[in-house]
Formats: C-alpha cells, structure tokens, sequence
C-alpha cells in the first residue's frame, strides 16, 4: 500500500513540477533557502529525496559564484558512480544550463552534503561514454529526467561527476 501511495504522490509532484517548467514558474532562492534548512536541520532524513520518488535520492551541493565569489548551495538529485556521486545539470529542462554548474566549472573543488556527511570533492564534467551510462541511471530515479530532456530542446543536459578529493 505504500508503494501505491509514493508512486501516486511522485505522479502529483512530477506533475506540479512539468506544469511550473512549462509555464515558466521557478519557485527560487527562498524555496533553496528552505529545502537546505530542512535537510541540514534533519541530517537529509527530510528533503533527502524528491517527494514520490524515493529514488531520486538528493544531495547538497556547495559552490562559489563564478563572478561573485558568492558561496552558495543547491540541493540536487545524484546517483552513486563508482565511490564519486553524479549529478546532472538539468535546470528542469530549461533552455540553459543551471548557475551552479558554471560555478563548478570555474571553481571545481567544494563540498557535498550527504545526509550527515560532509564530502570535500572535485567536479568535472561526465565525458560522453560516462554521460551515457550515467543518464539512464536518473531516468530510473525519476522519470521527470526523460520531461527535462525533451524540455531541454537541444541543450545536452551536462552530468557532473564529484570525486572524492
């Protein structure tokens, strides 16, 4: 009966989400803001995943402002890749790539939050082999990543691979 429950609120949440992309609603920094409170105040257990999907497993991810300098976290949905996490670079599906994922271009070395857990890592983006075999692995852990592909036009959603430094 569980599974039947997540699998219906997963329906309602991708849905939420695909109608906010496709009419161009971002609910921004002060969502952020809240979502890092939360998982930090309760180690991951709450916002440690998308809503629905239990496999859509999310991490927090620290990064420096290209041009600002400003630190700055985003919470985003990984899956584990040979002892390093991946993470793809999907803004939702929209037309451009995500603000942290130049930031990690131009600042690679940072931390990730896993729960409790406090990683130092060094980002670099996934070659197209990697890409490959990665991007099925988030379609799996949601299926909004097949939406956000599509959505994407033709924008190459990046997968970044944080390794353990």
């Amino acid at each position: 009966m569980a599974t039947d429950n997540r699998s219906t609120l997963g329906r309602i949440v991708s849905a939420g989400g695909r109608f906010a992309n496709r009419h161009g609603i971002y609910a921004g920094r002060l969502s952020t803001a809240w979502h890092n409170r939360i998982y930090r105040w309760s180690k991951g257990k709450l916002g440690g995943h998308m809503p629905g999907h239990p496999g859509a497993r999310i991490l927090l991810l620290d990064h420096v402002g290209a041009k600002s300098g400003t630190r700055r976290t985003s919470p985003v949905i990984y899956v584990d890749h040979n002892g390093a996490v991946a993470v793809a670079a999907s803004k939702a599906g929209q037309p451009t790539h995500p603000a942290w994922f130049h930031n990690l271009l131009a600042n690679p070395d940072t931390t990730i939050r896993l729960g409790d857990q406090i990683r130092p890592v060094r980002a670099r983006v996934a070659n197209p082999t990697e890409r490959a075999q990665l991007w099925p692995r988030f379609v799996a852990a949601t299926p909004d990543f097949e939406f956000y592909e599509q959505h994407a036009g033709d924008r190459i959603i990046p997968v970044v691979i944080l390794e353990p430094r």
